[in-house]
């Protein structure tokens, strides 16, 4: 790989950013910035990186454009249409991975994945090929393994049923269903039972 190639690392923390550094410092020229506008400055200054590495963490509020996380990636993915970017995200979750791709990255990585992972997709980025973090496909695959009947109680909330109506529907007590619901929550890595559903939408589980 040519010693030519940048990488742009945008995130809040700099202890982030000096491990990116030190991962990717043998085989990429590496810049940095805190956040999407600090990236753009650079991009203007400095040229068109072959990839960035961008944070998805939503607790940067410093800059005042509002340009971190998918914000970032949309404004980066505007300024240079050929960039790969890296979301780099908390959460092993395939839907994180799914909205970051919307918004316009290339890969995406869990940050407490190895640095090997994030170096892999790096270059997947840089070379215009996706990837996904074998973490998020994992957590993905346990997800989708989800009963016929726990699907039914999560589409009955998604209908806006209460837990009583939904045992009643269903034939089944209120302690069965919130025992079910219970059991979705913890497959699905979910904090309630709204989540549960929002996860359960954004992954195709239930209509």
């Amino acid at each position: 790989m040519s010693e030519d190639r940048r990488c742009l690392v945008i995130d809040p923390h700099p202890a982030v950013r000096l491990g990116v550094r030190e991962a990717l410092a043998s085989r990429y020229e590496v810049e940095e910035a805190e956040d999407g506008s600090g990236a753009l400055e650079l991009l203007t200054s400095i040229g068109d990186f072959d990839v960035a590495v961008v944070d998805l963490c939503r607790t940067n509020g410093r800059d005042p454009q509002g340009l971190s996380g998918t914000g970032a990636i949309q404004a980066l993915r505007k300024a240079q249409p050929d960039i790969g970017i890296v979301a780099h995200g908390p959460q092993a979750r395939q839907d994180a991975a799914t909205e970051a791709t919307r918004a316009g990255a290339t890969a995406y990585v869990v940050k407490s994945s190895p640095l090997e992972a994030l170096s892999e997709a790096v270059d997947a980025a840089a070379g215009s090929e996706r990837f996904v973090d074998p973490a998020a496909r994992e957590r993905a695959r346990g997800r989708t393994a989800l009963t016929r009947r726990q699907r039914q109680i999560l589409q009955l909330y998604a209908d806006g049923q209460s837990t009583a109506r939904v045992a009643k529907q269903l034939g089944l007590s209120a302690e069965t269903i919130r025992t079910h619901t219970k059991a979705i929550l913890a497959r699905l890595g979910a904090r309630d039972r709204v989540h549960a559903v929002a996860i359960a939408l954004r992954s195709s589980l239930i209509e």
